[in-house]
C-alpha cells in the first residue's frame, strides 16, 4: 500500500472472509479512503498498537479471537480510534454489547457498499483530531472563543476536548463528544431519543435500535460524579433526556 495522504482517512479492515474483505477494500478505495486488510485478531492488535489507523472495520467472527473482546482491546490500545463492527450477527443484543464495549457503529451483513462508505465518512468527520490534547494548555474562559461552560466543565469545540473542574481531560469518543455538544447547545429542554439520534448522526449514517441509551450511559460515567443518580443528564420517563444545568458559551452567551 502506498503512503497515505495527510488528510485521507486510513482504514484497517479486520475480516477473515477473503471475498468480503476484497469487497470492502474495493468500495473503500472507490470512496477515496486508504484501506488495508488483516485477517486475524492478533494482526489487528499489532497494527493498532504500532501504527493505529483512523478507523477499524471489524468482523466479530474471527478464527483466533472473540470480536467483542477485540473491540475493547483495540479501543484500549488507541482510545481515539474509530471502530465500526461489520458482522453477520443481527440480534439486537449483539449490537448493544458491541456499542457498550466501545464500537462507534454497527452494520450488519449483507450490507450496501454505499452505506458502509457513508458511515465511514460520517465517523471520520466526527473523529477526535490526531494531535493529543493532553499537552495543550487548559482553555481559559476569557480567551476561548468557541466553547461551552457548565458546572466547572469546559467543552472546547475547537480542540474537540472536555476539561473537567479538576483540570483533567477525559477522552470522549466522537459520538460522546457529539452527544454532549447536542445537550449543551439545548440545555433544560427535553430531547427525545429520535431527536438525539438525528443530532449526533449525519443523514448519511442512520442510527439504529436504542443505541442512544448506551452512548448516554458511557457519557454519564465521564461527567457525573455518581452516574447511578445522574443530576446533569436526567431521564424523563416516556419522553427522553434533559441536560439539567445552566450553560454559557464563551463567557457571554448565557443559555
Amino acid at each position: 500500500m502506498t503512503a497515505p495522504e495527510a488528510n485521507r482517512c486510513r482504514v484497517l479492515v479486520v475480516e477473515d472472509d477473503a471475498f468480503v474483505a476484497e469487497l470492502v477494500l474495493d468500495c473503500l478505495s472507490d470512496g477515496g479512503f486508504d484501506a488495508d486488510h488483516v485477517s486475524r485478531a492478533e494482526q489487528a492488535r499489532q497494527r493498532v498498537s504500532t501504527s493505529p489507523p483512523d478507523i477499524v472495520i471489524l468482523d466479530l467472527g474471527l478464527p483466533d479471537g472473540d470480536g467483542i473482546a477485540l473491540t475493547s482491546q483495540l479501543k484500549a490500545l488507541a482510545p481515539s480510534l474509530g471502530l465500526i463492527i461489520l458482522s453477520g450477527r443481527i440480534a439486537p443484543v449483539e449490537r448493544i454489547v458491541g456499542l457498550e464495549v466501545g464500537a462507534d457503529d454497527y452494520l450488519c451483513k449483507p450490507f450496501d457498499p454505499r452505506e458502509l462508505v457513508a458511515r465511514v465518512r460520517s465517523l471520520f468527520r466526527r473523529l477526535t483530531p490526531a494531535t493529543p490534547v493532553a499537552s495543550a494548555a487548559p482553555p481559559k474562559e476569557e480567551t476561548t472563543l468557541n466553547a461551552f461552560f457548565f458546572e466547572g466543565f469546559t467543552l472546547d469545540l475547537d480542540r474537540v476536548s472536555l476539561l473537567t473542574p479538576n483540570g483533567e481531560q477525559p477522552h470522549l469518543s466522537s459520538t460522546e463528544f457529539a452527544l454532549l455538544r447536542a445537550f449543551v447547545e439545548r440545555p433544560n429542554r427535553v430531547l427525545t431519543r429520535d431527536q438525539l439520534m438525528d443530532l449526533i448522526h449525519s443523514n448519511d449514517a442512520p442510527a439504529f435500535d436504542r443505541s442512544i441509551d448506551v452512548q448516554i450511559a458511557r457519557l454519564r460515567k465521564k461527567i457525573e460524579p455518581d452516574c447511578k443518580e445522574p443530576r446533569l443528564i436526567k431521564t424523563i420517563r416516556n419522553q427522553g433526556y434533559i441536560f439539567a444545568s445552566r450553560v454559557t458559551r464563551s463567557c457571554s452567551d448565557a443559555r
